[in-house]
Parts: structure tokens; sequence; C-alpha cells
């Protein structure tokens, strides 16, 4: 199931990001809604932790998230005892022992998501790319990641694909080193969501921009506090004016 995401890093970045929102042979992302989007927009946790799945079986394997916790994972809803047992299922590097060789441990809920060894079948020079902010640092945020993740079929008549790419309208080029990663039914949702490639995509591309902006929800109710306080004075500040002219008259 994993083996399917070997070569991720060539499908974001095999071109210069600007680029590909520039150039004409690619299509450009239509734009989605998300819930998180705009000043009261906030996070579907179910999402989030339906994403999580999707990451965990499917993008796992070749991406790390060096800039997470595995206590981050409280704040998408699950408890100390779920994040523990995350944790333990990761190998952290633990120093050398006197032979000189890589000793590994257990992973602990104050870890970071490890970056995996570079998978077989990534070109040289080419590194998965770490997804901690990959959902607003890469041009396009989540509406071109989702685009991407969805974007394959098969290469019209006349457009020719070399042997280990595959057709993406989204990709630069149109053309795209990564294979298809998602598949319907791919992982299983325990909240009994149809696991088709679109909710999959979504969930996934969900997760990664909570992962990017955790605290994304309690800025905007921040921000919403500080304009009703501003309002609040302003009216006050009017009033008071108001009346020291009026007695002034």
């Amino acid at each position: 199931m994993k083996s399917v995401f070997p070569v991720f890093a060539v499908a974001l970045f095999s071109a210069s990001p600007l680029q590909a929102q520039t150039s004409p042979d690619h299509d450009h992302a239509p734009p989605q809604h998300w819930s998180f989007e705009g000043p009261l927009g906030n996070f579907d946790l179910a999402a989030v932790q339906r994403g999580y799945v999707v990451y965990e079986q499917v993008c796992s394997s070749c991406h790390g998230m060096k800039h997470v916790q595995f206590r981050d994972l409280e704040g998408m809803g699950l408890d100390a005892e779920a994040i523990k047992s995350i944790a333990s299922g990761y190998q952290i590097q633990d120093g050398r022992d006197l032979s000189g060789v890589l000793k590994y441990r257990h992973g602990l809920p104050d870890d970071a998501f490890p970056t995996p060894v570079k998978p077989a079948g990534v070109p040289k020079g080419m590194l998965p790319p770490d997804q901690s902010r990959l959902a607003v640092v890469y041009p396009g945020g989540p509406d071109r990641v989702y685009a991407l993740i969805t974007g394959y079929g098969p290469a019209p008549e006349g457009v020719a694909v070399s042997p280990g790419q595959f057709y993406n309208r989204f990709a630069q080029g149109r053309r795209i080193a990564m294979k298809p990663p998602l598949r319907d039914g791919e992982v299983h949702y325990a909240d009994g969501t149809p696991a088709t490639v679109e909710q999959e995509a979504r969930d996934v591309t969900t997760f990664l921009a909570w992962v990017a902006q955790p605290h994304l929800v309690a800025r905007h109710r921040t921000g919403v506090r500080v304009i009703v306080y501003l309002l609040c004075l302003a009216l006050l500040l009017f009033m008071l004016k108001r009346r020291i002219w009026s007695n002034a008259e």
C-alpha cells in the first residue's frame, strides 16, 4: 500500500513551483471549498483525523513531518493513550552503538515524526519533501495539492508519455513521475466514510493544512474578539465625543 508513494518529491517539486503556477502547459488548479478558509474558517476535525489515516497508511513511508511532534495530534482530538500508541509504532534514531551502527528505539509522544530513509525509485538528488508546512509553502496551497493528487488520467491522443511517467493535467508539462497515490478503498475509515479517491485526497489535504496551521482557529477567534473590542471602543469614544461637545455648546 505504501509503495505507491515512492516519488512524491518528483511529483510536487520536479519543476519550479513558480513556473508551475504560470506555465501554459498545464491546467491551473480549480478553486475548492475548504472549511478552514476565510476569517471565520475552522477545521473539521473528523476530516483531519481521516486525513491522518491517509498520511500514515500511504504517505508516511516516504514523507516525514519534522516540525510536528506526536503530541501535537492532541489538537485533532486524540487522547494521550492514542498518541502514545501512534508514537510507539515509529522507529526513532537513538545514536550509535560502539560499532558505529545506528540504534533505534520506539517513538515517544515528545518525538517529531521521523524522516524516512530515501525510498527506492527516487532519482539521485531528489528527496521526498517534508510535509510539515507543505500546504502553506507550496504555491497554490491546498487547491494545488488536491488537484495534483486527483489529476491523473489517460493521455490525450498525440501526447507521448515516457516510461516511468504518468499523465497528470495539473503537473508541469502534464507529465509526472509519481504513480497515482490513491485508489478507491485505499484506506479504511473507522467512521464509515466511503474511501473514494476524491474523499481520500480531500481528507489528506485537510490534514496537511491543519498540520501547517494548527493554531489557525485560535487566531481566527482572537481576531474576532479584537474586532468586537475595537468596535465597542469606537462606539464608546463616539458617544463620549458627542457628550463633551454637547456640554460645550
